[in-house]
């Protein structure tokens, strides 16, 4: 399973304290079946709990994702600042996801090289 963020998301967790860690273990908590919403077009909903907190008060992440393929980490927000998103920032998203998962190798490789993709790793 190849985990990535996007440039946004990486300065947005790092605010909240979300390290590679605990992206790690909400992936390997989907690839169990663990997801909170399915939004449609491989765009998924995932509570991720800060350090020290519990799930239900914490942040929820929007995740492109394949099972046993990538996911990719594109925006996050804390629950008590918005509940959802909208219609239109949805369909962008799907757009996003089509995109991102019809990546090959190479255009992976240039996204990282460019900073626009971030791999998340055991050790990052």
């Amino acid at each position: 399973m190849q985990v990535y963020k996007n440039k946004w998301f990486h300065r947005w967790a790092a605010r909240e304290g979300l390290g590679d860690q605990t992206l790690l273990a909400a992936v390997k908590e989907m690839e169990d079946g663990l997801i909170d919403a399915n939004l449609g077009g491989y765009v998924v909903k995932k509570r991720v709990a800060l350090p020290g907190h519990g799930k239900r008060g914490s942040t929820r992440s929007l995740v492109v994702y394949q099972q046993n393929n990538k996911a990719f980490f594109v925006y996050g927000f804390a629950k008590n600042e918005r509940a959802n998103i909208s219609d239109k920032e949805l369909k962008a998203l799907k757009l996003l996801a089509t995109q991102l998962l019809g990546y090959t190798n190479p255009a992976l490789v240039k996204a990282i090289k460019a900073g626009e993709l971030i791999e998340v790793k055991e050790d990052g």
